[in-house]
């Protein structure tokens, strides 16, 4: 009867009712397993929940759960009237929930660049109205989790077929405690908590492999909330080597769900051509990202205005050759003078204004990579420090380009979110660039 597991062509994988897999877990109390399902390999930008790569499913009582190929608890979502419709969890691999929200879709993707809001459950999302981690909902479907793997702990494994079989013990061996302590682990290969994502890994939803090539950074700015405190410097390349051979054990059968890395930490664009360029061969190479089931690669990183004005073309030109298609982030956050001596940052405008335009001729030439800039909103800053930003963009481009993306940080929670929302989009109807709103998400 396992034969009756079917595939639809395409995305589509179904257990079959009348199934002996769905009949023998149903005597179990109402709960279904789909061992093998396939998702989008292509990130896409849509207004319906989207799975990615290879995954599986359990469904029980008023939920769907998915699953990694490591058999780690990856999303859920209800399936009752009282859930929010398209909306969802996601455990990332830090272990931290991430509740992606719709917002009625109302502005939600001019202001993102994205149809779903994430709102984290490590902090008050200073962009939205409300916090859905305040709501019962939410705190129902994370309480529910304790109660699906207890209802695993007593399934007959002698009555299960062999491949839902095999899948649920992969589940049993990755309950609430294991997932705990996977990120602990992985925070030990990589040297501690990631503080934040480059906000361009929204185009893969954030899954990315996280390789550490560099520590601190070269400013450690006054404002800065994910600063390490440590002065820069770069790790060896034994120390990279390393990195990847555990995460290549650390991933295992779910690399093939991954075809990004995420070069930390700070200002990794410091660490030099020859250390980057290494860092993203041996990845390449070590992680057989050839092989994923998602097409393409990306290659994420961070640098700093110091970086990027030192960086010559040769850096650029290799990386637009390598199979990757490459995203830095760089911090700009103003390009007012009160405003860096507030932020303390130890920058002048004029160096902000050549980063600038070092960003954008580096977009014009090279068009496997894409610079983007990241300026930070906030209630104490003064009101030049908008048309600064203005300004320089203005300024800076005579007609309007798809790359070179502008990002905003909220930097407190002074103001409300409508009045948050207002300072982004003035700014974004006086941009030649795409501008979008950044939240910091960690790892």
């Amino acid at each position: 009867m396992e034969n009756k597991i079917k595939h639809a062509k395409g995305p589509l994988v179904w257990v079959e009712p009348d199934s002996e897999a769905t009949r023998s877990v149903n005597a179990a109390e109402e709960l279904s397993i789909i061992p093998d399902m396939e998702g989008s390999r292509e990130y896409s930008k849509v207004s319906f929940p989207i799975r990615y790569g290879r995954y599986a499913q359990i469904t029980y009582r008023d939920y769907n759960y998915q699953f990694n190929c490591n058999g780690e608890l990856k999303f859920i979502q209800g399936r009752t009237p009282a859930w929010p419709a398209n909306e969802w969890l996601k455990r990332t691999v830090a272990d931290d929930w991430v509740y992606y929200s719709t917002e009625g879709y109302n502005s939600v993707f001019s202001l993102f660049g994205e149809y779903y809001l994430p709102c984290f459950s490590y902090s008050q999302n200073s962009i939205s109205a409300a916090n859905p981690f305040q709501t019962g909902a939410v705190a129902h479907a994370l309480d529910s989790v304790t109660n699906l793997f207890a209802k695993i702990a007593l399934l007959d494994e002698g009555a299960i077929p062999h491949r839902p079989g095999q899948f649920i013990n992969r589940v049993r061996n990755n309950d609430t405690k294991k997932l705990g302590s996977r990120a602990v682990e992985l925070h030990k290969i990589t040297g501690g908590p990631l503080t934040v994502l480059p906000p361009d890994t929204r185009h893969v939803d954030y899954d990315v492999i996280p390789i550490v090539i560099a520590d601190g950074c070269l400013y450690n700015c006054g404002f800065c909330s994910v600063k390490t405190g440590r002065n820069f410097s770069a790790r060896n390349r034994q120390n990279i080597v390393e990195q990847i051979e555990k995460l290549k054990e650390y991933y295992g059968p779910d690399l093939v769900n991954y075809n990004s890395i995420f070069l930390g930490g700070l200002d990794a664009l410091q660490a030099g051509p020859d250390l980057i360029e290494f860092a993203s061969e041996k990845a390449y190479e070590m992680l057989h990202l050839g092989d994923s089931l998602m097409k393409g690669a990306n290659l994420f990183f961070f640098g700093s205005v110091n970086s990027l004005l030192s960086s010559s073309d040769d850096l650029f030109r290799s990386l637009n050759e390598t199979p990757f298609i490459t995203y830095v982030n760089v911090g700009l956050e103003s390009a007012d003078r009160a405003s860096l001596e507030i932020l303390e940052k130890p920058l002048t405008p004029a160096l902000i204004q050549d980063a600038f335009r070092r960003l954008l001729d580096v977009n014009r030439r090279f068009g496997r990579i894409e610079l983007t800039a990241n300026f930070v909103i906030g209630s104490t800053l003064p009101e030049n420090h908008e048309r600064s930003i203005i300004d320089l963009v203005r300024s800076c481009t005579d007609r309007r380009f798809n790359k070179g993306t502008l990002y905003f940080s909220p930097m407190d929670e002074g103001k409300t979110v409508r009045e948050v929302r207002e300072k982004i989009y003035r700014i974004k109807n006086n941009s030649r660039l795409p501008a979008y709103c950044y939240l910091i998400q960690r790892l």
